[in-house]
């Protein structure tokens, strides 16, 4: 008999052939299909099969390793497909599988981002979601007429502002404002039109927003910065975060701390969800997994795995720190703080050189890499929910289709068998099936507080 309690929850991250930089170079794999609209979805369809939540799109605004022409010579540095596009056409080829994209609050505008992820929504059924970053690569800024990057944490206060606008434009109308009546000749009700008319330094933003109300309210908001004003932002915005952890230990310290936070700001902390980002490789034995994970650092050059790290890092200048030496410290940067300590920490720990981290972290593109067999595996998903670390987990499969295949086959009837992971969809939506509010219209809250 399986578990009682809520099922861990586990979607998946996508980076073209695979979250290992040199998963273009399996002898197996047509590094020519990522670019097709049949790869991804055929992903999508794998992902659906094994009941998994979400397919994750990550995205930015630049090409990426310009600045190292020898590393982005040997590694896929461009993103062919928009995200936004590419999951309105994924939206058609599924029927339960959450979209998620990335998009940016530092080079974008509220009233476009409302307007996409509110389109999203309506094709999808109620099963998009805006993945919220701040850009941390100064690389962007040229590409949008800026001639100087934002500091990290005026990022986060134009995100805030950003956010709080967005949200007013998909309550723009009421749930109730389309009655579209053939017999009356009502086709809208305008008293159920509001406007935003926000005005600030920073923002103009009148409304109201073009489309209705988004079936789940408003689409899920991911957001995945874990450094300390990224956490208060999350437990103030999110419904789910994304979070690099290494370790059980710290993963339950994030954990507590950011769903503790969304007290003073009247929240349930059971109304967001925190996943761990985790790279499986699956293997019949440890050994076989071992083989197919030493396979793809054996094809991985040295200047792509410290270019990665450097990126991970936030951009940040290794050229000055012995390559064979163990860490004892790395450079500050301005870019994605959370995970340069988080790194510092693991290389003082486990003694490892500049190299050694560099390898690592560029496997998994700094998620922590899980290798063992279906059972060993689950063993680990099972360990980290008990400790209360997550409610689940955020896949980055080594090469695709490959290992997100190897897991959904091998892995996922081994959670059902447990009772951890769910055996069909609960519901039609992506907010019904991660078990997230839908977030009333403020205009109904309204009315509801003064009837009462």
């Amino acid at each position: 008999m399986g578990k009682a309690g809520p099922k861990m929850k586990i979607g998946v991250w996508t980076a073209g052939d695979g979250a290992h930089v040199a998963s273009w170079r399996v002898p197996t794999l047509d590094p020519h299909k990522s670019a097709t609209f049949e790869h991804w979805r055929h992903i999508a369809e794998v992902c659906e099969q094994g009941k998994l939540d979400f397919l994750f799109l990550a995205d930015s605004h630049r090409v990426q390793y310009q600045r190292n022409p020898e590393a982005m010579s040997q590694m896929p540095a461009t993103r062919v497909f928009e995200p936004l596009t590419l999951l309105s056409s994924l939206a058609v080829t599924t029927k339960h599988l959450g979209l998620v994209a990335t998009a940016t609050t530092t080079y974008n505008e509220p009233f476009h981002v409302a307007r996409m992820f509110s389109s999203l929504d309506h094709l999808s059924g109620g099963r998009a979601s805006w993945n919220v970053v701040t850009s941390s690569s100064p690389d962007e800024a040229p590409n949008f007429q800026a001639q100087k990057h934002m500091e990290h944490d005026d990022r986060y206060v134009r995100a805030k502002e950003f956010l709080e606008i967005t949200y007013g434009l998909w309550d723009s109308w009421e749930d109730d404002a389309f009655p579209r009546d053939q017999e009356s000749g009502t086709y809208l009700h305008y008293d159920k039109m509001h406007y935003v008319n926000h005005q600030t330094e920073h923002f103009s933003v009148k409304g109201p927003l073009t489309t209705p109300r988004p079936p789940q309210g408003r689409p899920v908001i991911f957001q995945a910065g874990s450094s300390d004003v990224g956490r208060e932002f999350g437990a103030e915005t999110a419904d789910a975060i994304f979070t690099a952890q290494e370790t059980i230990a710290g993963a339950k310290a994030f954990y507590d701390d950011v769903k503790g936070r969304m007290l003073k700001y009247g929240r349930n902390p059971a109304d967001m969800l925190i996943f761990v980002g985790v790279g499986p490789i699956v293997g019949n034995t440890l050994e076989e997994a071992k083989a197919k994970f030493d396979f793809l650092q054996s094809k991985m050059p040295l200047a792509v795995s410290m270019q990665v790290l450097s990126e991970v890092l936030g951009g940040v200048d290794l050229s000055h720190i012995p390559v064979d030496e163990p860490v004892t410290d790395l450079p500050p940067s301005d870019g994605i703080k959370s995970r340069r300590d988080l790194m510092l920490k693991k290389a003082i720990d486990e003694k490892m050189t500049l190299r050694e981290l560099s390898k690592y972290v560029a496997g998994g593109r700094g998620h922590r890499q899980l290798l063992g067999t279906p059972k060993s595996i689950a063993d680990d998903f099972e360990a980290w929910m008990d400790a209360g670390a997550t409610d689940g987990f955020l896949l980055g499969p080594a090469t695709l289709p490959g290992e997100l295949e190897d897991f959904v086959n091998l892995v996922v009837p081994e959670l059902q068998r447990r009772g951890l992971f769910r055996t069909e969809y609960e519901g039609k939506t992506m907010r019904e099936n991660l078990g997230i509010p839908r977030p009333a219209h403020p205009a109904a809250l309204a009315r509801t507080a003064k009837a009462s």
